[in-house]
């Protein structure tokens, strides 16, 4: 997502920020869902709804007190002539807002966007970019282990062994990188432990899934069995994503390395954390 996006969202979010006093008399930032429901791209109170009530729902499985985070209220809409008529609105804090961008629609810019925005303390644009950025190569990363997963199963099912796998994701490798071998792609970005995956940027990491996708679709579809027949097709297709990547000036065994997926998994959960336990809470009723 490019900053001028952010900053166009960060501007839309902040508009709607509001006040209100807590218990203590301190200030507690809240946003009403209506107003949300606008700049997190839902045409449909309907389908916002939906989200909301999930959100909820995951607050009440984490143990959270849901009084404390949505407060249904009712709000006053114009009609034609002068006419007003109620209808439910919702006065939600920061972590309930969070809650309901992980429950929203993940296609969604605008949800991608909210799940950095209320997760982190600050409204500096380049520190929700650099959140969403992380966010994205986490994703991208999970993405891939599944793939893989799917991809042992499959081939698990045509006579190759977890040995069988690991050869066959090694050519893998070595179409994709030009020739290097994993071990050698290691030594050449500096990884002393771990696989290899989880120290690639997120876009050789989307390289990786893209070609594994590949060979899962073409292992049922051709219905190949055996390791020769699967390597050939496993090593076709990163010949094939190396080739796209080409075109575009793109080598990935040139790439930077990026920080340990498993150290920026670990960052982001803590935040969450400290979200969940640090949130403001409503005033009482």
């Amino acid at each position: 997502m490019k900053i001028e996006t952010i900053q166009q969202y960060k501007s839309a979010f902040d508009v709607i920020v509001r006040t209100v006093k807590d218990d203590d008399g301190k200030d507690v930032e809240v946003w009403y869902a209506r107003e949300l429901q606008k700049v997190l791209g839902y045409s449909r109170w309907e389908n916002f709804a939906e989200a909301i009530g999930r959100s909820i729902e995951s607050c009440k499985t984490l143990n959270v007190n849901v009084d404390d985070h949505f407060r249904e209220v009712t709000k006053m809409i114009a009609l034609a002539k002068g006419a007003h008529r109620p209808v439910q609105d919702f006065m939600l804090t920061r972590y309930a807002c969070y809650l309901i961008a992980q429950n929203g629609d993940p296609q969604k810019e605008e949800i991608a966007f909210a799940q950095s925005y209320f997760a982190i303390q600050t409204r500096n644009a380049e520190l929700i970019e650099e959140r969403i950025n992380e966010i994205s190569r986490i994703n991208t990363r999970e993405r891939l282990r599944t793939s893989e997963k799917l991809l042992s199963k499959n081939i698990f099912e045509r006579g190759v062994d977890d040995h069988g796998f690991g050869r066959i994701r090694s050519k893998g490798d070595q179409a994709l990188f030009g020739g290097l071998t994993t071990d050698q792609m290691k030594h050449r970005l500096g990884i002393k432990s771990g696989a290899l995956a989880d120290h690639l940027p997120t876009l050789t990491i989307a390289a990786k899934n893209l070609a594994t996708e590949m060979t899962n679709y073409n292992v049922e579809q051709k219905d190949l069995y055996g390791e020769c027949d699967i390597t050939t097709e496993h090593v076709q297709n990163n010949r094939s994503v190396r080739g796209m990547l080409g075109q575009r000036g793109i080598k990935p065994e040139e790439l930077p390395p990026a920080e340990d997926i498993k150290k920026v998994e670990r960052r982001v959960l803590k935040e969450n954390k400290i979200l969940q336990n640090d949130s403001q809470k409503l005033p009482k009723q």
